[in-house]
This record gives structure tokens, C-alpha cells and sequence, in this order.
């Protein structure tokens, strides 16, 4: 009974430590920046939505969202496609070399992205692709890629080969096996990869900040640049940021099932 109870006040301390950094934003959002600058208040005094409106009365806010929510879709798109028989392959057949090509294709994940932002920016220039969705959701695969095919590679392999055989027999040929039969199996795997390619894509910044400059600039570029005369508007970069967090709970919500199998028997 008592470690239930400890337990318990433990899962408590964790879920208000966790929500406190989310809650004070929410207040801030509704905060003028005399109230944010001018003390500690636990809520606001003088509520106002002012914040809000700026964000979506000014088109550079609104098309930050737009731009986002657009380069980080084609980078899910994309990662799925080149990913899924990348991983097939690796799962299926032995060839020479192959431990080592999935260790280095994985390698990739694990270094910073600055080390590849001079050479993305300097191709993209030369070859037109500066301040497009498509640059950022290219140089994002570079990271999601590697991890896609790993995570789903162990989905794949947790898949007997008799279906493959069985389909085989049957006819089928391999685009229509793989389509129809294979992906219904893994598609637990599918949903934790599209969310991890969709979370690493929709939170960073410093590639989507460097490869872009107007047309394409996401969200997460524009809030580092609400710096004025009059100093840095802490109310719109509150709401701005709080407006962020919803399309990352969308994606949970609708992958929670998915996410939780995957870490039940996936490589998660």
C-alpha cells in the first residue's frame, strides 16, 4: 500500500514538473509584455488575446505555420518512401558488406547538422533550391532517413518469411505484396516512424533557418527574429510558441496506439 502510495506522489511530482514549463507559456500567451517584464504572477491580471491576433493577422506568422506544416509533410513523405525498402532490403537479403553499411547508414543520425549546413547551402545555391520547402525536406532526410530504416527494419524482421513465400505461390506479384500484405503487418512500425521523422523535422531549427530566408521561412525561424526597437515581444513569442505544440500533440494523438505498440515490440 505504501509504494502505491509513493508510487503514485512520484507520478504526480513527474506529470507537474512535466506541465509547469507548458503551463507557464500558456500564461505568458496571455500576458502583456508590462505584466510579463513587470513580475512573478502565477496568472494573468490583465487577460488579453492581443498576442494571438498579431500571430494570425500577420502573414509572416501564419505563412511561418503554412511553410512548417509543408516542408515537414514532404520530409514524412519522403522519408517513408526511400525508407521502407531500404529497410526491406536490409531485413530480407544478406549481401557483403551489409553490418556495415547499416552501421554507417545509421552513423549519419548521429552527427550534429551543422556539420552538413555549409555544404547543403552552398549546393542549394548553385543550383536554385535556396528558400524552397523541398531544400529543408531533402536535408532533413538526411537525419530521418537512417532512422527510419532502422526502426523499421526491426519490424521487418520480426515478420516470417513464409509470407513472402506464401505470396509468392500464390502469385502475387512483389509491388502487390508488398503493398496489400506486407505494409498492413508493419503498420505499427509506419506510424512510429512517420512520427519520429515528423517530430525531428517540425522542432529543428538551424537548417531550416539557414537554407531559408522569405519564401519558405517556417515558423521556427521567425521566432527567433521578434527582436524590435522596443526589445524582444515576449507575448507573441509565447503564443507563437504555444500554437507550435499543437500540431506535435495531433500527431500524437492520432500515432499514440501505433507509438505504444512500437515500443512493446518494435525498435523503439
Amino acid at each position: 500500500m505504501e509504494n502505491s502510495r509513493g508510487k503514485n506522489i512520484g507520478i504526480t511530482i513527474f506529470i507537474v514538473l512535466l506541465l509547469t514549463p507548458i503551463y507557464w507559456l500558456l500564461n505568458m500567451s496571455f500576458k502583456t509584455n508590462q505584466e510579463i517584464l513587470g513580475g512573478l504572477t502565477l496568472w494573468p491580471e490583465n487577460f488579453t488575446l492581443h498576442n494571438y491576433e498579431v500571430i494570425f493577422t500577420d502573414p509572416s506568422w501564419y505563412n511561418g505555420y503554412i511553410n512548417s506544416m509543408i516542408y515537414v509533410s514532404m520530409n514524412v513523405v519522403i522519408t517513408l518512401l526511400v525508407a521502407l525498402p531500404a529497410a526491406y532490403a536490409f531485413s530480407r537479403y544478406k549481401f557483403l558488406g551489409d553490418k556495415h553499411l547499416f552501421f554507417w547508414l545509421l552513423s549519419n543520425r548521429m552527427a550534429p547538422p551543422a556539420v552538413f549546413l555549409l555544404p547543403f547551402f552552398q549546393l542549394y545555391s548553385s543550383i536554385g533550391l535556396f528558400d524552397t520547402h523541398i531544400a529543408v525536406a531533402l536535408a532533413h532526410c538526411l537525419f530521418n532517413v537512417p532512422l527510419a530504416v532502422w526502426i523499421l527494419e526491426g519490424f521487418m524482421s520480426g515478420v516470417p518469411r513464409e509470407y513472402d513465400e506464401m505470396a509468392y505461390i500464390d502469385g502475387y506479384s512483389f509491388p502487390k505484396f508488398f503493398v496489400k500484405i506486407f505494409l498492413p503487418m508493419i503498420r505499427s512500425g509506419i506510424g512510429v516512424t512517420a512520427f519520429f521523422a515528423f517530430m525531428f523535422s517540425w522542432v529543428e531549427l538551424l537548417l531550416a533557418r539557414t537554407l531559408t530566408s522569405v519564401d519558405a521561412q517556417p515558423i521556427a525561424a521567425i521566432m527567433t527574429r521578434t527582436v524590435g526597437a522596443s526589445g524582444i515581444d515576449w507575448g507573441v513569442l509565447a503564443a507563437a510558441g504555444s500554437l507550435t505544440i499543437i500540431p506535435g500533440l495531433l500527431v500524437i494523438w492520432f500515432v499514440r496506439n501505433h507509438v505504444a505498440k512500437g515500443f512493446a515490440l518494435g525498435r523503439v
